[in-house]
C-alpha cells in the first residue's frame, strides 16, 4: 500500500525495526483552528481524525501498544468552555468508533486519575474498556486526567502502602497505571514544541523522540509513517557505543 512515498513494505521489511510501543502528544489543536479563523473546539474534532489515522497505522503495522495523550491533569485549568467541549467530544468519539476498534481487535485501557472525568465521560470510557477487554489485538492506551509526576508518587505510596522496603525497577514498573509494559521506542510530538509536558517521565527514559512542526490536525497517516521511518534510520545505543551493538 501506497502512503505518500512511504510503504507499509518499506517499514515491515524487517518487524524488528517496528516500535512495538508509540507514544504520541497530540499538541496544536487548538493552534490550527486559530490558524483557520475557527474555534479551539473545531481543532480538537479536527484532530479525532488525526488520531484515527494514528490507530489504523499502528494497527496495520503490527504495533502492540499505542498511547495518546488525551488530557493532561494540568488541562483541568483550561477554560471551562474547552474543558466541557473536550469531555462531550470524548463521549462521541468514543460511540462514534467502538465498531471500528472492535473490527480492529483493539483492547482499550486508561491510564491517568479517570476517577476525575464528569459522569457521562466516564460512563463512556467503562463502556468502552468493557467492550473490548478480551480483545487480543494491540492495546490503546488513552492517557486521561494524566500526570507523569502524579503517576510516580502514586507508585511509590502504593509501595509504601504494601510494605515493600527494598524494590528494583521492575518491581516499580508494577506500580505505574499500566504495569510492566514495555516502554515506548517512539514518542511522537506534534506542534513544534519541544518537551514532553509531564507525559511517561519514568517510562520515556531512552524514547526517541520524533517532534513534527505540524499540528496534530494535519498530522495524517502518512505522517505517522514518516515518524517510524525516521525511528528506523536510528541507533538505540543504551549507554553503549556503535561499536559494541554492531
Amino acid at each position: 500500500m501506497n502512503i505518500g512515498k512511504i510503504q507499509y513494505s518499506d517499514l515491515t521489511r524487517d518487524r524488528s525495526r517496528i516500535p512495538s510501543h508509540i507514544a504520541v502528544i497530540m499538541d496544536g489543536n487548538g493552534r490550527w483552528a486559530k490558524r483557520q479563523g475557527l474555534n479551539r473546539v473545531n481543532g480538537h474534532n479536527e484532530g479525532v481524525n488525526s488520531a484515527r489515522d494514528a490507530i489504523e497505522a499502528s494497527v496495520d503495522l503490527g504495533v502492540k501498544y499505542l498511547t495518546l495523550y488525551v488530557f493532561s491533569k494540568e488541562n483541568w485549568n483550561r477554560p471551562e468552555f474547552e474543558v466541557n467541549c473536550l469531555m462531550a467530544l470524548l463521549v462521541e468519539t468514543i460511540f462514534k468508533e467502538i465498531d471500528s476498534l472492535m473490527e480492529k481487535n483493539v483492547k482499550v485501557v486508561p491510564i491517568g486519575e479517570i476517577d476525575d472525568l464528569p459522569r457521562d465521560a466516564r460512563k463512556s470510557l467503562d463502556d468502552v474498556i468493557f467492550k473490548t477487554e478480551n480483545n487480543s489485538g494491540m492495546t490503546l492506551f488513552l492517557a486521561i486526567s494524566y500526570s507523569g509526576r502524579e503517576e510516580i508518587v502514586k507508585a511509590v505510596n502504593r509501595i509504601i502502602n504494601d510494605g515493600i522496603k527494598s524494590i528494583d525497577e521492575d518491581i516499580f514498573k508494577n506500580y505505574l497505571y499500566a504495569g510492566n509494559i514495555p516502554d515506548p521506542e517512539l514518542m511522537i510530538r506534534t506542534g513544534g514544541d519541544l518537551r514532553i509536558s509531564n507525559f511517561l517521565l519514568w517510562q520515556c527514559a531512552y524514547t526517541e523522540l520524533y517532534i513534527s512542526d505540524k499540528f496534530w490536525p494535519d498530522f495524517r497517516k502518512e505522517d505517522f509513517l514518516a515518524a517510524i521511518a525516521d525511528y528506523q534510520k536510528r541507533e538505540r545505543r543504551f549507554g553503549k557505543t556503535s561499536e559494541q551493538i554492531r
